[in-house]
Formats: structure tokens, C-alpha cells, sequence
């Protein structure tokens, strides 16, 4: 029960990542219990956790069951039912996590209207019946992942599984734990009884079921709804299995006559054989809207709030601490020089620590723990630090130690676009710059002021020219034959001169005498003496 406004709120168990409060309501199968989701980076949610009576947990044949069914069960995806969020098996704890819709059960609200002696409007019971049906006909028509059918049948329509928000939302409840509570039915019937006065004729008789013993209990629930009277009121349990075998049922103009346009509609759906029921939960819906046009959400939000109030307070005040316990009173001072990200992080290490562990903080103080500069160890993995946590015995601390330095990404980020830059404009520039190689000249002969070489002379001579070099290296020309008329040409690019043969020089003549003499005595005159 909730306790006192301000008071110690803690949870009565932590199975996985679920802390697991006090409950709400109880069957015979299970009991249904506030819950939190402790997640990862401080992420809360609050949930409704149905948690299976130690007993059943143990069975692992129905555990395997359940969890098979509740897996089908996920696959229902509509505004009309509960969504399942979880499966957890954790040694004997078997839960299933569903969404927290804030509202009441049909079951509630039928009996607070029986408490003030007043009845619900026609309209609103068809509005939430209808909501109901379309909810069926959505987990009828569920299927795989490939597309294949599911034929998934809920097996324990019944006002305590019909849940009304106080958003005028009807929402149905349970799939997934029917077919194991038809199981365990045939062998521990008194854990569940009440349930078998919503249950066909085949179903009694443990034949192959569909989707028409949906549609049968939802006719046993919209009689029960509209006269406010239970179908078998007074009657022993053998007697009302003998009424339903052979299907002799009350309409409800037998109670209100003013109720008689429903008659043929229970009567239909709650046809002994199969195959005189409506086809599909949806044609039951549409016969409904067309009999008396349904409420409103808003109007249908007003009667859960008049009926179910003093639920719904309790309710809030449990809610309130429970999200009280699980989150802290106020915000941790600001601690400036270092990532808000890694702070958040650590405080949600921090603060999720003692459920993960399995155990509720305690009220005494916490020493604050130092972390060591560079690292900090949140149980997942290493995150830097900067920042030492402890707990002051109402809320997380922090304080700063010595930060590791940090190296900021817009940093490196502006450096490699500048060394980019630098690398574009060098590129550049070479292009720019780059030596243009003039074509070689047209005429074989190169001229003197056109292709400037390096001569030297063997002889004081000026016309033993002599070339000490085919390949021009320098600008400058040097040359100690040239005439004045000749001007060297300094040439700022390298270029290459066509080979020249250095000329032989010729060795001296005597001319004294300026002849020789043969063989046989002639004379030849040598040509460079008489010239």
C-alpha cells in the first residue's frame, strides 16, 4: 500500500532491470504489480508488471508455455490492447512487463455502479465493448513475421480483462496468459475459479478452439455489462456448467426492458454451436454502432472518473511514489570544465547501481569514491573522467578531479581542413609555376645570339675555337673568341646545344727548304711554303 506523502517508498524486489513495487491487484494466477524500468543513462519508465504465483514459475512445462504465448502475444500491435513490452525469466520469477494505462477494469467499474446502485449507460457500454471487440478482431488476425496467420484466441475474455482509461480508451488485457490458464484449468481448476463462467461449450469439453470462444465471452460480458447482473448470479458452479452446455442463457430484456435491442445480438454471440456466432469480433462490433451509436471517448473518460475515482487516487498516490523513490529529489550542483554528456552518464551509473545489484540504496551516507584521472569505471565500459561521485545519504555528489585533457574535435577538425589547404595551394602554385620547354629551333645550325655556349681556346688564336661543353647549365656565357658585335644571350632555362666536333689542330711545316725530295730525286714543293 502507498505510504504516507514523503515517506520511504522501496521496492519489493529487483528482477533484471525491473524494481518491482507493491501491488495493485491479485488473481488466482498471478499478481499485478507497479513497476519501474531502470534503465541505461538514467532512462525511467513506469510499468504494470504481472508477476506469476511461484507455484506456476516452477512448472516449467506452463513456464514454457507462457513464455511461448506471450512472445505470439507481442505481435499484437493495436489501440485497443495493452501492449506486452517484456518477458523476464529470472530463476523462479517469471513476469510480464505490459504498458501502465491509467484507468480501471470493466469489473470495477461494473461493481461501483452496483455499489451506488445505478447502472452504466447503454451508450457507454457499447462504446467500451465495441473498443473491446476491435482489439480481438486485431490479435485474431495477427500474423508472423512472414505473413503467416497466427490464430492467436485470448481464452479468458471477462470484465476483469477489459481495462477502460480514463481516456475513454477500452483496452484488452492478458494475451498470452489464456492458453496456459485453459491448461492449468483442466488439472488445478479451483486457482482459477470465476474464469469457466465466460467459457463456450467446447471449450468445456477441451475442443480444438478459434475465434468464435472470444466472441462467446465477449456476449457474456456485454449482458453482464448492460444489466449489471452476473449470468449465473446465485447459482452453484455444477448448475451454471449445466446452463451452458445447454446454452440456456438470460437475454438482457429479461432484466431491463428498455434493453431489448440487445438481445439478439447476446443471443448470437453466445450461440451454443460455433457456427451460429458472429464470423469475426469486428461484425459483432459493427452490429453494435448500428443497434445504438456509441459514446464518446470524453463521455466514457467522465464515467471512469465518477466510478473509479477512489481507485484512481490510490492509484496516483502510488504512482507518485513510486517515481519518487526512483528518481533524485533535485538536480546535482553544476560542475563546470567538463562534458555534460559524461556527467549525465556517470550520474545515472551511479544512481542505477544499487538495482542492478539487486538491493534498494540504503538511507545511510555513501563516502565519496575518487576516480582515477583518465578513466571511469561504470560497470559497462571505461568513460574518461574528471569527476569522483558519492552520495551525501539524499542525492548524488560530484566532485572535480583533476581532469584528463581533452583534445577538442572542432580543433583537429580546423587543423586538417588547414593542412588541406596548404596541400591545395602547393598544388597550385606548381602548376602555375611550373618550367615551360621551348621547342628546338628550326635551322641545323645554331647562331651564336640564339643558343649561347661555352668556348675556350687551345691557342692565343682567334679562330681555334673549341667547345668544352654540348649542355648549357648556367645563364651565363663566357667566350674569348667572341666579337664585339657578338652579345652573349643569357637564357634563364636550361637547354641543350647540338654536339660540335672540336677542331683538330695542325701541326707545324718547316719550310726550310720549302721542298722534299722523293725517292728518285725529285722535288715537291710544300704547298703551305709557296703560298
Amino acid at each position: 500500500m502507498p505510504t504516507a506523502p514523503g515517506g520511504d517508498e522501496r521496492p519489493t524486489a529487483v528482477v533484471g532491470r525491473y524494481a518491482i513495487y507493491d501491488a495493485v491487484a491479485s488473481g488466482g494466477m498471478a499478481t499485478v504489480h507497479l513497476g519501474r524500468l531502470l534503465g541505461s543513462a538514467g532512462f525511467l519508465r513506469t510499468v504494470a508488471i504481472k508477476r506469476l504465483h511461484p507455484q506456476f514459475a516452477h512448472d516449467k512445462d506452463f513456464a514454457a508455455m507462457f513464455l511461448d504465448e506471450a512472445r505470439l502475444a507481442a505481435r499484437v500491435q493495436h489501440p485497443n490492447v495493452v501492449p506486452t513490452l517484456d518477458v523476464v525469466v529470472d530463476g523462479t520469477e517469471l513476469l510480464l512487463v505490459m504498458e501502465y494505462v491509467r484507468g480501471v477494469s470493466l469489473s470495477q467499474l461494473t461493481r461501483a455502479a452496483r455499489d451506488q446502485g445505478i447502472r452504466l449507460p447503454p451508450r457507454v457500454v457499447v462504446a467500451i465493448m465495441c473498443g473491446a471487440l476491435h482489439g480481438l478482431h486485431a490479435a485474431h488476425e495477427a500474423t508472423d513475421e512472414k505473413g503467416d496467420p497466427l490464430d492467436l484466441v485470448h481464452r479468458d475474455v471477462s470484465p476483469q480483462n477489459v481495462l477502460v482509461g480514463v481516456d475513454g480508451i477500452a483496452r484488452v488485457l492478458d494475451f498470452g496468459i489464456a492458453k496456459a490458464a485453459g491448461r492449468v484449468h483442466a488439472t488445478k481448476e479451483g486457482e482459477i475459479k470465476g474464469k469457466l463462467l465466460y467459457m463456450p461449450p467446447e471449450q468445456m469439453a477441451a475442443e480444438p478452439l478459434s475465434r468464435a470462444t472470444d466472441i462467446y465471452a465477449a456476449g457474456i460480458v456485454l449482458f453482464e455489462s448492460l444489466t449489471n447482473v452476473r449470468m449465473f448470479a446465485g447459482e452453484q458452479e455444477a448448475a451454471a456448467i449445466k446452463r451452458i452446455i445447454q446454452n440456456d442463457l438470460r437475454m438482457p430484456s429479461t432484466i431491463a426492458p428498455e434493453l431489448a435491442p440487445f438481445d439478439a445480438i447476446v443471443a448470437r454471440a453466445a450461440a451454443g454451436e460455433a457456427k451460429d456466432r458472429f464470423p469475426t469480433a469486428f461484425e459483432m462490433a459493427r452490429t453494435l454502432e448500428q443497434v445504438m451509436t456509441p459514446a464518446t471517448p470524453a463521455e466514457v473518460g467522465a464515467w471512469v472518473q465518477r466510478l473509479g475515482a477512489g481507485v484512481l487516487d490510490e492509484r496516483a498516490k502510488m504512482v507518485a511514489h513510486v517515481e519518487r523513490s526512483s528518481t533524485r529529489s533535485k538536480p546535482p550542483p553544476a560542475v563546470t570544465g567538463s562534458d555534460p554528456r559524461m556527467l549525465a552518464a556517470q550520474l545515472a551509473a551511479q544512481m542505477s547501481a544499487p538495482f542492478a545489484s539487486g538491493t534498494a540504496p540504503s538511507s545511510g551516507s555513501m563516502p565519496s569514491a575518487p576516480v582515477a584521472s583518465g578513466t571511469f569505471s561504470s560497470g559497462i565500459q571505461a568513460r574518461p573522467a574528471g569527476v569522483a561521485l558519492g552520495h551525501d545519504g539524499s542525492q548524488p555528489t560530484m566532485t572535480m578531479v583533476q581532469p584528463a585533457p581533452r583534445r577538442s574535435w572542432a580543433m583537429l577538425f580546423v587543423g586538417a581542413l588547414l593542412a588541406l589547404l596548404l596541400v591545395a595551394m602547393g598544388v597550385i602554385a606548381f602548376l602555375v609555376l611550373r618550367p615551360q620547354v621551348p621547342a628546338p629551333a628550326a635551322s641545323a645550325a645554331p647562331s651564336a645570339s640564339a643558343a649561347p655556349v661555352v668556348t675556350a681556346t687551345a691557342e692565343p688564336s682567334a679562330s681555334a675555337a673549341v667547345v668544352t661543353t654540348p649542355v648549357v647549365t648556367t645563364p651565363v656565357v663566357a667566350s674569348a673568341s667572341a666579337s664585339p658585335s657578338a652579345t652573349p644571350v643569357a637564357h634563364p632555362i636550361a637547354t641543350a646545344t647540338p654536339a660540335v666536333k672540336p677542331a683538330v689542330a695542325k701541326p707545324k711545316v718547316s719550310c726550310d727548304p720549302p721542298y722534299t725530295i722523293d725517292k728518285k730525286g725529285h722535288r715537291h714543293f710544300i704547298p703551305e711554303c709557296v703560298q
